[in-house]
This record gives C-alpha cells, structure tokens and sequence, in this order.
C-alpha cells in the first residue's frame, strides 16, 4: 500500500532538486552555505522604518547640503532589482511596495565578512539595510549602508534579465511575477483599490448602508445568466454561486433599509473574454423612492466625482478614444437608437415581420429557429447589440428597455411593452445597467412564471420561481430604483486597460496540465 502511495506522489525534494537548472541549483548551494555559516537565509524581525517613494519625494537633489548638515538614518527593505560591485564598494537597486532605491555598500562601513557575504547575494533576493541617506554626484539619492541583512532567498531568477515579463499568457498565470517586474502593472491594481475605496466613501457620504448578501444561494436569480453549480454536504442539497446580489439587496429594502449597496463577488459559467471573466466584481445599489432618471444623475455624478479623484481629470483614454466623462451624459432611447441605425421610422420596430428580415440581414444573423422563439424584444436587442452598442463611444444612457428581455423592471406607465430601465454604455462597453424596480409581486410571479417556460424550452440563463422573492414583495417594496456597476469595467475605463484580465489580479484561465 506504501509503495502505490509513494508512486503517487510528486518528486521527493532530492529529485526536484536535480530537475532543476544549473542557475537555480546555484542559488540552493549558495542558500545551504549560508545556513552552514548559521545565518537564517528566510529571516523575520527586521522592520522598515521608511520607504523609498517616501523618501524620493522628501529629498530631491537639492536637499544634498541639508543631508550633510543633518543626516537621516533609515531603516529600508527590498528586493534586490541591480548590482554593481566595484572591488571594496557595490551599488545595489532595491524595489520596495512604493518604488526603487539605490544602496551604497562598502567593505568598510559593513565590515570584510559582511562585504563577502553581500556580495553572494543575488538578484531577486529580499533584504533589509540600515545607513544614512546621501545624494551622489549624480543625483541620486542613496542609502550609505551600515548593515545589511538577508532576509529572503530568492531561489528563481527574474525573468529576461530583470527588464520586464511580456508574455500575456505568462504575466495572467504569475501574477506575482508580472507585478514584480512591471510598475505599470502595480500601478493599475493600487488604482484600483483607491477606485473601489472612493466608491465606499462616495456611497457612504449619500447615505448608503454596505451590506453583505449570500454568495451560496439555493436558487440563483438576478439577473440572465448560467450559473455554477454545488452541493452542500452536510444538507445534502444543491446549491448556486450567486449570479447577481439583486433579489437578497431587495428584500432588504423590503425590511426597510432605504438605501443599500454592496461590493460584492459575481459568478457565471460562461467564457472568458476581453470584457468578461466567469469570476467579476459588481457594485449594486438601491434607493427606495427613487427612480431610475435619479439614478442617471446620480451615476453620472459618481464617475465624473471617482474619476477627477483617482485620474485628476474626466478626460481618460481607452479603447483608442479621448473618453469625456464630465458634463451631461447623452440620453438615448432603445427604439431611437435601433431606428436611426436601420436608417427607418421607429414605427417599422413594431413590424414582427420587419424585425425577423433585420435579424437575418445582421453580421451574425440568428437561426431561423432561434428568430420564431424569440420575442420581439429580444429581435429588437439583438439587433440593437449588433449595430448599436459598437458606435457608443462617449457615455450615454441607453434606456427603455422592452420587457420581455427586463424580468425584474418596472413597466413604463406609457407602453407596458417597455420598461424604465437604463444602461451605461462608454466606447462600446456596458459599464452599468438600473431600472425602477418592479413591486407589484402578481406582476413578478407571471414574470418568473415566463421566465420558468423559457427554462423548461431549454434558456440555461432563464430565471427560476421565486417564491420567497414574491412572498416578500407581497409584504410591499417600495418604489425603488437600483444599478448594478462593473466595477472591472470601470477599472478598465479608469486605467485604460484593453483586456478585463489586466484589471482582475488572477483571471480565470485553463490549467496549463
């Protein structure tokens, strides 16, 4: 039984060791030196006092007279990036979370033994220094060092000789390499969080209360979408990674929050894409009394507010356009958009037969199978998806959606056939989608009810029944309007990324095995 285990197992670490190459084995030789002399080659207790950025921005090269009239001794630690030795003296490049700094270590200042040991150190490898700061002659602000210490053996060597990792595919899968190698990429991801705290202060400053709602759900709803599916051990059940907050965010405004959002983890078993992974972030939102046209200022109001925060400026490029997101956003109705683009009437739209010939004449026509099942609405948005959503370059408001393809919106009082609804499109891409909210739960029930057929005739991303959902409402909702944000789209937007995998720190991808 032991051998069949042991024929299981991975390489012991003797046989990795021999797998690897001569640089790597080099290093391990060099790591079993060190431990031989009793040094601690992963070592804990030393603390950093300051950081290069800091540092940099404190003292410009100006400052070289205060320096020497008032030294400043410092605590600094770091990844090794360049060295330069020059017999009894090395200049060293170290990259902490904020930038580089360069290091001046001599045999002198640190000792002989010291020196030696310094200089067996190797790119890649994590250290701490204490010294003084000094400016050289060429400007440069350094770190006179008088103790060094190792902290970290870098056992794999940074890729191309330290100059950048630039192979997509391998920047995704090691996404700790790619931030160690490219500032641009570290870059993005600080933003990104200053993007996602800027919203929580934002929604907090108008009165939103953050909330939580379940991921593992017993039925997945909120939106059209195919979810993931799991089972619970203990309950013996099958459960839903949540495809939308939606349904839970409601019931809370039922219970008589107000004025609720949530950033919060959304999963769908579709592919992956430029502008989608299965894993994603949204920021949902809802505010009782208010109404979808509220929501439109109100979102307008929070980019242009993130965006002159996070980008000092409401002129950002992306997708190879200057995107302006201050002033007044254009307002585009569904029907207007799809007439104009079919150079027809609005009037044409309600042509059941004229609509079928459209979809068939599309880039990427439908079946004809697929036409007769779907409504009229879905026609209208297939079309609208087709020759529309490409020409929206500059933000605008996308709205009355028709009901068939809105499931959980409120009818528009002028024609049931539409709904008070709206999405955010910005050079082609959807960043958002709000509606005012249906409330009448028989309403809802019909709806859920159609959304049942649908899934019964084979739509894996039609909604199911929710009873609790309906049972809820019948409690009354009241007249509230919500918007759901992706926010890796906004991050897209704010960074001017070209692929959603730029701004997710580890993407969905195959497994190389």
């Amino acid at each position: 039984m032991a051998d069949d285990i042991n024929s299981l197992l991975p390489p012991s670490n003797e046989e990795y060791i021999q797998s690897l190459n001569a640089i790597m084995q080099g290093r391990i030789e060099k790591m079993n030196a060190f431990r031989a002399e009793g040094i601690e080659v992963y070592a804990t207790g030393f603390e950093p006092n300051a950081h290069a950025a800091d540092l940099q921005s404190r003292y410009p090269s100006e400052s070289q007279a205060d320096l020497e009239a008032n030294p400043v001794a410092c605590k600094l630690a770091g990844r090794i990036m360049a060295v330069r030795n020059m017999g009894k003296c090395s200049f060293a490049v170290i990259k902490d979370a904020t930038g580089t700094i360069q290091l001046f270590v001599s045999r002198d200042a640190i000792g002989a033994d010291e020196y030696a040991r310094f200089k067996k150190f190797d790119i890649g490898d994590i250290i701490g220094a204490e010294g003084t700061l000094f400016i050289t002659k060429t400007g440069e602000l350094t770190l006179r060092v008088s103790a060094i210490k190792l902290l970290t053996k870098s056992l794999r060597p940074l890729p191309e000789k330290f100059h950048g990792l630039t192979d997509t595919e391998a920047r995704y899968r090691q996404r700790y390499l790619d931030l160690i190698v490219n500032d641009d990429v570290r870059d993005v991801f600080y933003k990104r969080s200053l993007i996602t705290a800027k919203l929580r202060n934002y929604m907090a400053e108008h009165g939103f209360l953050e909330v939580e709602t379940p991921v593992l759900q017993v039925q997945a709803g909120g939106a059209t979408a195919r979810p993931f599916k799991t089972h619970h051990n203990a309950l013996d059940l099958d459960m839903y990674m949540r495809i939308a907050p939606e349904l839970h965010l409601k019931r809370l405004v039922v219970g008589g929050f107000e004025r609720v959002f949530e950033l919060n983890r959304c999963y769908r078993n579709e592919g992956c894409d430029r502008r989608h992974n299965p894993e994603f972030t949204t920021m949902e939102f809802y505010m009782a009394y208010g109404t979808y046209t509220i929501l439109m200022d109100f979102v307008e109001k929070m980019v242009q507010t993130i965006a002159l925060d996070v980008c000092k400026t409401t002129t950002v490029p992306w997708n190879g356009h200057q995107i302006e997101l201050g002033g007044t956003w254009r307002r585009l109705r569904v029907r207007e958009a799809v007439a104009s683009a079919l150079g027809v009437s609005e009037d044409r739209l309600s042509d059941r037969a004229f609509l079928e010939d459209a979809v068939s004449r599309l880039p990427e026509p439908l079946s004809r199978d697929d036409i007769a099942r779907k409504s009229d609405g879905h026609l209208l948005m297939e079309i609208f998806e087709q020759r529309v959503e490409d020409t929206l370059i500059q933000p605008t408001f996308v709205y009355e959606y028709p009901s068939s393809v809105s499931p959980l919106a409120r009818r528009n009082d002028q024609d049931k056939n539409y709904v008070d609804r709206f999405e955010i499109f910005v050079s082609g891409v959807e960043l958002g989608n709000a509606f005012n909210e249906l409330n009448d739960p028989l309403d809802q029930r019909q709806r859920f009810l159609d959304q049942v057929k649908k899934k019964l005739e084979g739509d894996d991303e039609a909604n199911p029944m929710d009873d609790d959902y309906v049972q809820a409402l019948e409690y009354g909702l009241p007249p509230t309007a919500g918007c759901g944000i992706g926010i890796d789209r906004l991050v897209m937007l704010l960074t001017n990324a070209e692929s959603i995998r730029d701004v997710i720190l580890f993407p969905t991808m195959r497994p190389l095995d």
